[in-house]
């Protein structure tokens, strides 16, 4: 089969900045089978007229005007069961030891992008990445990520690794919703306001979780996946 995986972060600077305004940088993805693309965006093309929503969606732009578009949004997620997941990774900046990337935060950053993606390539699949339009130092990050992936996963084709405006693509705009919950609760944000507390109650109420936190390893719809740098269990 063919699929395609839509990737976003947020806190992406944490890993060299000087106030940092979180603990846990997050990278995050989603997946869909390729003939699926066209009527997840119909139907969410559908949601924004039925609810007069314009412009990007983006988890910061949630608020008390728009909150039932975007609880609807999680429940349109939902409605696809598995052919849409969502997968996550939670990287604590403190833990982080940059001598283990040559001194680059840029590398060790495309080194979790690898983590992300590479659990969730299964054999005699093809694959292709979009992701979020950011400015690199080195210009051959996703070349490279693309050439470490398909050499990592020998039996099934990464047909391509690009980046992409959000602005023109809607489901990198529902990445962007789906991580900007998740990385709330594993930030600990108090600061969220009623209208963003809602949307992850809701999505918390949608996965029959009492709080997004880490999952098992084995979460097929909606992953977190909160690595040890220190190594252990």
């Amino acid at each position: 089969m063919k699929f395609e995986i839509y990737c976003d972060e947020t806190l992406p600077d944490l890993f060299t900045s000087g106030k940092p305004q979180g603990r846990y940088l997050m990278i995050g993805s989603l997946w869909l089978p390729a003939d699926q693309r066209e009527d997840a965006k119909a139907r969410i093309n559908e949601l924004r007229q039925r609810h007069d929503v314009h412009g990007e969606m983006k988890w910061r732009k949630v608020s008390p005007s728009k909150a039932a578009f975007y609880t609807e949004l999680v429940d349109l997620f939902m409605s696809f069961g598995l052919d849409l997941r969502f997968r996550c990774i939670a990287v604590d900046h403190q833990a982080m030891n940059l001598d283990l990337h040559n001194g680059d935060a840029e590398l060790g950053f495309y080194k979790f992008y690898y983590q992300v993606l590479h659990h969730w390539i299964l054999d005699q699949n093809e694959y292709t990445v979009f992701c979020d339009l950011k400015r690199n130092r080195d210009r051959t990050r996703l070349h490279t990520l693309r050439r470490v992936l398909d050499h990592a996963n020998r039996t099934s084709i990464i047909r391509d690794v690009q980046s992409l405006p959000s602005p023109e693509v809607v489901l990198l705009q529902l990445c962007d919703v789906l991580l900007g919950a998740a990385s709330a609760r594993i930030n600990e944000r108090i600061d969220l306001g009623a209208a963003k507390e809602g949307v992850i109650v809701h999505l918390e109420h949608r996965l029959n979780r009492s709080r997004l936190t880490p999952t098992h390893k084995s979460e097929e719809k909606f992953n977190i996946f909160k690595i040890q740098l220190g190594g252990g269990w």
